[in-house]
């Protein structure tokens, strides 16, 4: 594929074509992917471009791993971190990587790009990242990569060509979610539970759900409150809609980690347990288990574990010479079936297991279609899903 943009703003040569050109090259590569993958691209909101690492030389070993994270506030971003460490030790064992170093910039974004700029006067041989601002960090992914430092981001897309982003299609994921409800029951009433408001995945979760909406024109939507992916902020904005409104409430379409605090809510202000949907987690598992009368499900995984593994595998697999074709590389979201949850639950899985995630019965994303994403595959050395912790491992 034809290299593109390299050197960034108006001091730096710029390789450029023209978008048909462009267009025409996505359109391309997306029609081979396989089925699953090309139907990530479908409504994807994300803009798509052809990589622009085509002619990236990876350095000489060992290479110096460096993650710019955004937050680690939370139990999830927490075990991002951690089996992102896990993998890179691997390579930090076999010689491959000489240190592997994190920045948390507590989303404050200026502070995130110092701590990118600082990583570039480092040279890194790779920056990878969770994002804290889809714009924000533009100039500063140019920088690293006039400078030859690849930047890829998983959990969230950036703006800058030039990055690679390892992500997933939330619109879908919401729309994914509403059509469930609308096919258990055709004219349920609906509480709409969002997270951030204003966050760039909440407004792509949103879009979804209101597509969704339109097709199913039974659902009614009851009330929209803002969780703010936060356990104790979500059962009290729940508990607050409970409480305003006595009609019945069929499902709650939520897309955060607090299924199990939804299920207390309803249970404490004695309503029946609705269908919940969202992303499935250690202790919700365990309230089920606990509880299997009072808490429906019908989800998806957005699990911390795979986040890594898959940011990690891009980014081992571009440090080894292989080329993405596309600059967002789109990984498919595992769904999470009511009838299934028994194969999700381990016994460490607890209604107070806040910090527990499960592991996928199987991989999530198999390195054969992973070379789907790559003009020159090969296996990601360091990867062995077999050698995965299992959630309850200490």
């Amino acid at each position: 594929m034809t290299s593109l943009i390299r050197g960034l703003l108006a001091a730096t040569a710029l390789i450029s074509m023209p978008f048909a050109a462009h267009a025409a090259d996505v359109k391309s590569v997306i029609d081979g992917l396989p089925a699953d993958l090309k139907a990530q691209y479908d409504g994807a909101p994300q803009k798509v471009l052809p990589s622009a690492w085509d002619n990236f030389t990876p350095p000489a070993k060992p290479w110096k791993w460096c993650h710019s994270e955004s937050y680690q506030g939370n139990p999830w971003r927490v075990s991002v971190t951690k089996e992102l460490k896990r993998l890179v030790d691997g390579l930090i064992a076999d010689g491959s990587v000489s240190s592997f170093e994190v920045s948390d910039s507590n989303n404050d974004p200026s502070q995130q790009i110092n701590q990118i700029r600082a990583f570039i006067d480092k040279k890194c041989s790779i920056i990878t990242s969770i994002p804290g601002s889809a714009t924000a960090l533009d100039d500063a992914v140019n920088a690293a990569a006039k400078a030859g430092i690849p930047f890829i981001t998983a959990a969230g897309s950036i703006t800058s060509p030039n990055a690679i982003n390892v992500d997933s299609n939330y619109a879908r994921w919401g729309y994914d979610m509403m059509t469930a409800i609308g096919k258990a029951k055709p004219d349920a009433s609906v509480l709409v539970v969002e997270g951030i408001a204003g966050h760039p995945i909440v407004v792509q979760e949103k879009q979804g759900a209101d597509k969704a909406l339109a097709e199913n024109k039974g659902l009614k939507v009851a009330r929209t409150v803002n969780g703010n992916w936060t356990a104790n902020v979500t059962k009290t904005v729940v508990l607050q809609a409970i409480a305003t409104n006595p009609a019945p409430i069929d499902a709650v379409w939520t897309t955060g980690s607090e299924s199990r605090v939804v299920a207390e809510a309803f249970a404490e202000a004695g309503r029946p347990a609705p269908l919940i949907t969202g992303s499935i987690t250690g202790d919700a598992l365990g309230y089920w288990k606990a509880n299997p009368d009072k808490y429906r499900f019908e989800g998806h995984a957005v699990l911390p574990g795979w986040t890594a593994q898959t940011l990690f595998r891009v980014g081992e697999r571009m440090l080894d010479g292989q080329k993405p074709k596309l600059n967002t590389l789109l990984i498919p979201i595992p769904p999470v079936h009511a009838a299934e949850l028994d194969k999700w639950y381990k016994d460490c899985m607890t209604p107070d297991a806040v910090s527990v995630f499960p592991v996928p019965p199987t991989d999530p994303m198999p390195e054969n279609v992973l070379d789907a994403y790559f003009s020159n595959p090969a296996p990601t050395k360091g990867w062995d899903y077999s050698k995965v912790p299992d959630a309850c491992a200490k």
